[in-house]
């Protein structure tokens, strides 16, 4: 079973990493600003679970197999690099992205900030291989599936933690940022350019 020592040391580790900027973060931080804080969270909260499947992966053998079967990293990185890319071009082509409306809609957008979050984070094989990697460092030596779970849990929580802070912050600096039609446009265009870069950058193996 893991232990508090185990824990204590287990959770700086996982906050760094967490802090570490990749798609994730600017997924989240894109919902924030283009649909506002509620749709944010919710893709942190898509991330989150994420986390978890990434973890019931690794206790279960899949994240193994990944590593084993180039085939099968593959068919999940280029599914991975496919969705960043539409997602990139879907803003970059959407004249509605990022502008101030009524918020209606808002729960269509909220469940679509989910399965986003989710997506984007489950389909980067990297972040299976990563969990792979970093997991068992704090594994007891014969781990049962609470000790997964409980590594698991707490990672998720501190990037749901962080994530919605992300949200938070887009959130405050929506209504500055996107007042000026010319930076809504320009913000738009950045936004779009990033998420379709780590899509590119997924596809080529390098890290998102």
């Amino acid at each position: 079973m893991v232990d508090a020592p185990t824990l204590v040391a287990f959770v700086p580790a996982a906050a760094a990493l967490v802090l570490a900027p990749g798609s994730d973060t600017v997924y989240v931080l894109a919902r924030g600003l283009g649909d506002g804080r509620g749709q944010g969270v919710a893709g942190a909260a898509g991330v989150a679970t994420g986390v978890l499947v990434h973890t019931a992966g690794v206790a279960l053998g899949l994240a193994a197999l990944l590593r084993a079967v180039p085939e099968a990293y593959a068919l999940v990185r280029y599914a991975g690099a496919a969705y960043l890319l539409y997602l990139g071009v879907r803003t970059l082509r959407s004249q509605g992205s990022f502008a101030l409306g009524d918020g209606a809609g808002e729960g269509r957008t909220v469940r679509e900030g989910f399965a986003g979050g989710l997506l984007v984070n489950v389909l980067n094989p990297k972040v299976a291989l990563f969990f792979l990697a970093f997991l068992p460092q704090f594994l007891p030596r014969d781990p049962v599936l609470a000790d997964f779970a409980t590594l698991g849990m707490t990672y998720a929580g501190l990037t749901l933690a962080y994530l919605a802070g992300v949200a938070v912050f887009a959130e405050s600096v929506r209504e500055r940022l996107l007042s000026d039609p010319r930076r809504r446009t320009a913000l738009r265009y950045l936004t779009g350019a990033v998420l379709a870069g780590f899509g590119l950058a997924l596809a080529v193996g390098g890290v998102v």
